[in-house]
């Protein structure tokens, strides 16, 4: 399930509450990584705005957590006006730290469910050709899912939904909420002025 551990961290889904984590984490990304998730060259500013945009109704993020800090995440979200029935995209980002633990396995695994559990037709991820281990995860996930490539692009094609992987996706995302909302509670008590 979600709450297992992976090198001493925690895979669960993120929530509205999770943003200031997951900006964090995008900002601790180092100049290399930053080029490799976005193809491009990106700032601080960049970054920030980035993530106040991921955190809408088709926006569907897992996190990797490690003693309470986001150090990896995988994000699946529409390429079209809907994420139900359409085309969706991944994207992944593994604090340097914490990479070639099988973090990024965990998260794509969790992103292919909710792909397939929305009834995706394709789920692309952009990779530069540079970026053996981006094909590399890609490439794990070709038993269940067919691998198209060129260059840039992978497009995986999702399998139907099951009554198993639906019912794993909402137990998982209702303990991940419950957990999200015990992290917010200590957040915010933690800021009270003490007596």
């Amino acid at each position: 399930m979600e709450q297992m551990m992976i090198h001493g961290g925690v895979i669960r889904r993120l929530w509205p509450a999770d943003l200031s984590a997951f900006r964090e984490h995008l900002l601790r990304l180092d100049a290399q990584s930053r080029f490799d998730r976005y193809a491009m060259s990106v700032n601080d500013d960049f970054l920030i705005r980035y993530a106040e945009r991921c955190f809408g109704i088709d926006d569907v993020i897992y996190g990797y957590y490690v003693d309470g800090v986001l150090r990896g995440a995988g994000e699946l979200r529409a390429v079209g006006n809907n994420i139900i029935g359409g085309s969706v995209e991944a994207a992944f980002s593994v604090e340097k730290d914490w990479r070639r633990r099988g973090v990024g396995t965990e998260l794509m695994s969790r992103i292919v469910r909710a792909a397939r559990n929305r009834r995706a037709d394709a789920l692309y991820m952009s990779c530069l050709a540079s970026n053996a281990a981006m094909q590399a995860l890609a490439k794990k996930f070709s038993a269940d899912l067919r691998f198209e490539t060129d260059d840039m692009t992978g497009k995986l094609v999702a399998r139907d939904p099951t009554p198993a992987s639906v019912w794993s996706e909402f137990a998982d995302n209702a303990t991940s909420f419950a957990t999200a909302m015990l992290d917010l509670q200590t957040r915010v008590f933690s800021l009270q002025p003490r007596a």
